[in-house]
């Protein structure tokens, strides 16, 4: 028997609609904010995540999906998504079109890691990229439309908020010796991964989830004391910003997300219907040198990305109704001699825009009955030899069976009315 590959699923019916919904809404509400669909490719070659994600990153360390083609070329599939948005910017001189260039995408990603609760190795986000300004009301609404999102999808969130600083300026240059000499003092207690990332990156330590590492870093000095005045005065900005927007957020001065590429602004999205564990629904932050680490200009840029997966997850805990992607009405000859009268109906129906279906075979009427429960079908247009000579046809209430002969036009028009409630 085929099999699927290990932690991944298919996402089937009723379940795939609930989840084609949420690209639905999250889609309809960045391009309100004026961002335009892009779609990259599913695999990439690999310095574009190794230069923009970062080699100090558990991604590229330990999760990439990484190959060889045919020809040799090092090949990786997606693990996350504004490194190829930025790539594809760079490489089609988007940034010549006038700026900011304001890009959304709803795509899989692929991570080889322990799966958890709403994360498979293949899972899915809806994520928007800003790039060509470093002026934080730009930020203010790229968090603002990711609250927006959640919000119309029903996820109640805690906004987290941190600045990581800026490489270019002294904050950074200040605060990672301040930090290594601390790590440095507990190096022997610290496990494997906590030692490489003091060496490669120590910003990357917070990452850690041991809770005995977790511990000694709740002592560590904070970026936030480093901040440089540019620095403080642009996360001054976003907070008066997203006040005056109404959204509430928390500081979480330990908050680094993770990859290397954010600067400045960064934050995370959390659910309280969801475990701890896995509360976070989605985030992101402000990646000023990216651009330019993937070959092109020094432009600033910043984004988010939305975990579908587990937006399902908190909408479900949180009792979140989504619209009925069921059958409205099926429609049921009840001899061979009515197929072209129920498949002029069936038609008529679709051309109004009413979710129908017929069995396409010759069953009773009492087995299209159970076949109509089965797949949720409000209605039943039932047509037979009376019907057929009178050009009408006999609509049935499933949860109900009261019934009632309508012409072909009004059973469309009831059939429409039924399926808006």
């Amino acid at each position: 028997m085929a099999d699927i590959p290990r932690y991944m699923r298919d996402v089937i019916p009723p379940e795939s609609e609930r989840f084609a919904e949420v690209e639905r809404i999250g889609a309809s509400i960045v391009e309100l904010a004026g961002y335009r669909r892009i779609i990259t490719p599913m695999f990439e070659n690999t310095d574009t995540f190794t230069r923009g994600v970062g080699e100090s990153t558990d991604i590229v360390n330990k999760e990439m999906y990484t190959f060889d083609d045919r020809s040799g070329h090092s090949l990786t599939l997606r693990p996350e998504g504004t490194a190829p948005v930025v790539r594809s910017i760079v490489t089609n001189h988007l940034d010549q079109g006038g700026l900011p260039v304001k890009l959304y995408y709803s795509a899989p990603m692929f991570r080889y890691e322990k799966p958890q609760k709403g994360r498979y190795r293949q899972h899915h986000q809806i994520g928007i990229e800003a790039i060509g300004s470093e002026d934080p009301a730009l930020d203010v609404e790229v968090l603002a439309t990711g609250w927006n999102v959640l919000a119309a999808c029903g996820v109640e969130a805690t906004l987290l908020l941190n600045s990581m600083g800026h490489p270019g300026e002294d904050c950074r240059k200040r605060y990672q010796p301040a930090l290594k000499e601390f790590l440095e003092g507990y190096r022997e207690q610290l496990d494997a991964d906590c030692k490489r990332r003091m060496d490669q990156n120590p910003l990357r330590v917070f990452d850690c989830k041991v809770p005995a590492d977790q511990a000694i870093l709740a002592n560590a000095p904070l970026l936030e004391d480093f901040l440089c005045a540019s620095c403080r005065e642009h996360l001054g900005d976003v907070q008066r910003g997203l006040k005056e927007l109404g959204i509430p957020y928390t500081m979480a001065p330990r908050l680094v997300r993770g990859f290397d590429y954010y600067t400045r602004t960064t934050f995370e999205y959390q659910s309280a219907a969801l475990d701890a564990a896995q509360n976070a629904v989605g985030g992101g932050g402000r990646y000023d040198g990216l651009v330019e680490s993937l070959g092109g200009p020094g432009l600033p840029g910043i984004g988010f990305g939305l975990g579908i997966e587990r937006i399902r997850l908190a909408q479900e805990a949180a009792g979140v109704q989504l619209p009925s992607h069921e059958v409205t009405v099926l429609v049921v000859p009840v001899g061979a001699e009515e197929k072209d009268a129920a498949t002029s109906l069936l038609w008529s129906l679709r051309a109004a825009g009413v979710r129908s279906d017929t069995t396409y075979s010759e069953r009773s009427l009492k087995a299209q009955l159970k076949h109509a429960n089965r797949i949720g079908a409000r209605l039943v247009a039932i047509i037979g030899a009376n019907e057929r000579a009178a050009g009408t046809c006999t609509l049935r209430r499933m949860d109900s069976g009261e019934q009632t002969e309508l012409s072909v036009s009004d059973a469309v028009a009831r059939a429409a009315e039924e399926q808006a409630r």
